[in-house]
C-alpha cells in the first residue's frame, strides 16, 4: 500500500457497519477500488497480488462486488493500516484506531470536585422524599460534584430516593441494586469497597453507606468512571 493512502486516513475512524468476522474479504489479482466508509466516503486502492486474506482453514477469500463496487470488512482494512480495530456494541459501531472501548480508563488525577448547590427548597424537597420511608428517614446526598454538573430535582421510587443531576443520578435505597449481577469491585479513596456493574447500558457504581445503598450512574454519559468515583466518596448525611 502507498505511504500516500496511509497519510489520507486519520488515525480515528469511525465506521457505520457491522462486524462480520472474515465472512467475504476484497482480496483478488488485481488492482482493486475499494470503497470504504469512513470520513467523506474515501476511496482506497489494494493491490491484491500483495495481500490475499485467507479463512481459518487456508482458503483464499473471494471479494463481494456490490453495483459496481468491491467492498472490504472493517478488519482486512485494519490489517492492512497496521492499526487496531474494536466493535463497539453498545453504540453499534466500529471503531478503526484507537483505544478499544474494552480499554480501562486511565486514572485522571487532576479531575477537581466543586461543592453541591441545593437551594432551600430543594433540602426541603430533599427531606420530604426520605422521610416517606419508615426507618429510612435520615436524608443522604452528595456533598460534591462534578465541576458543569447541576442539581435537577429528587424523586423517590417504591424503594429509594433518587436524586437527579444534569449530568449524574444519584439513587440510595435500602435495597442492594447490585446484587446478583456479575461486576468488578473497587476501592474507593475513602477505602470503601465498591461495584461496577452494567445492567443495561449504563454503567452503575454501587457501595454500602451506613444501612442503605447508594447507586451512582451517568445517563447521559458525560460523567466518567473516575469522576463518578470521586463524587461517591461525598456522598453523606445532610446536615
Amino acid at each position: 500500500m502507498k505511504n500516500n493512502m496511509k497519510k489520507s486516513i486519520v488515525a480515528f475512524a469511525v465506521v457505520g457497519m457491522t462486524l462480520t468476522g472474515a465472512a467475504g474479504v476484497y482480496a483478488g489479482t488485481q488492482m482493486q477500488k475499494i470503497n470504504a466508509y469512513l470520513n467523506h466516503q474515501i476511496s482506497i486502492q489494494v493491490d491484491g497480488k500483495t495481500y490475499a486474506p485467507v479463512d481459518g482453514q487456508g482458503r483464499q477469500l473471494a471479494p463481494i462486488t456490490y453495483n459496481g463496487s468491491t467492498y472490504l470488512p472493517v478488519r482486512a482494512l485494519a490489517d492492512v493500516l497496521k492499526v487496531p480495530v474494536n466493535y463497539d456494541a453498545k453504540n453499534n459501531r466500529v471503531q478503526i484506531g484507537g483505544k478499544s472501548p474494552e480499554t480501562p480508563e486511565a486514572p485522571d488525577t487532576n479531575i477537581s470536585l466543586i461543592s453541591a448547590a441545593y437551594t432551600k427548597a430543594q433540602l426541603e424537597e430533599i427531606r420530604k422524599a426520605f422521610a416517606k420511608f419508615e426507618s429510612f428517614e435520615t436524608p443522604y446526598a452528595p456533598q460534591q460534584m462534578s465541576q458543569g454538573d447541576t442539581f435537577k430535582m429528587v424523586g423517590a421510587s417504591e424503594d429509594g430516593v433518587n436524586l437527579i443531576f444534569n449530568h449524574m443520578t444519584v439513587t440510595v435505597s435500602p435495597r442492594d441494586y447490585a446484587y446478583g449481577y456479575e461486576g468488578k469491585t473497587i476501592t474507593l479513596s475513602n477505602g470503601v469497597k465498591a461495584k461496577w456493574y452494567t445492567p443495561s447500558e449504563t454503567p452503575m457504581l454501587s457501595f454500602q453507606l451506613d444501612d442503605r445503598f447508594v447507586t451512582l450512574s451517568s445517563p447521559d454519559g458525560k460523567l466518567s468512571n473516575t469522576q463518578l468515583e470521586k463524587v461517591a466518596v461525598t456522598v453523606a448525611k445532610l446536615k
